[in-house]
């Protein structure tokens, strides 16, 4: 039974990965539209006088995009800004309270991405009905669902992906 559990696991954290990275790979497509918006914007702004309108909306929209879309493959690979220094000074001398502390720190972190997913879905179903948008009318506008979307869809893979960092085998931060 619990090496069918550890199968199921270990194909969920595949999926799991493979969505991460993806959603990585967007993000930084997303990074790589953006430096070609605002070179267009300087360009345009300096040679024709006709800077590109609506490129502070563009920016605003696409710098949530890239942290929504890079978090989870962040959290995967353990490169979350956090202080571990205890766990590498007591990992050593005392592995089972490290693997016990760096399990409750993922179960916390779960915990809260989890919260935060719960929260943002009014908001994105809100949003999604109402068909509200930001920006200025007759210059630039954009809906706020698919933001509202992003935050939800990569606040529930990092809830997953702690979670599944609790449930490895080691509770090793390198498993999802």
């Amino acid at each position: 039974m619990a090496n069918v559990f550890h199968t199921w696991i270990a194909a969920l954290t595949r999926v799991v990965r493979t969505v991460s990275t993806t959603a990585n790979v967007v993000g930084t497509l997303v990074v790589l539209g953006l430096v070609v918006i605002v070179n267009y914007d300087v360009v345009a702004r300096g040679l024709f006088n006709q800077p590109f309108r609506g490129a502070v909306e563009v920016v605003q929209f696409s710098m949530v995009l890239i942290v929504f879309l890079q978090l989870p493959d962040v959290v995967r690979v353990d490169r979350l800004t956090r202080s571990d220094g205890l766990l590498f000074v007591i990992g050593d001398k005392y592995p089972r309270v490290a693997v016990a502390m760096r399990r409750a720190i993922n179960t916390g972190s779960a915990f809260i991405m989890a919260l935060i997913a719960i929260a943002i879905f009014p908001e994105f179903t809100d949003m999604w009905e109402t068909k509200d948008f930001f920006g200025i009318p007759g210059v630039f506008t954009a809906p706020w669902w698919p933001i509202k979307l992003t935050i939800l869809c990569s606040a529930t893979l990092c809830a997953l992906i702690f979670a599944l960092k609790v449930l490895s085998r080691d509770g090793s931060d390198k498993s999802a």
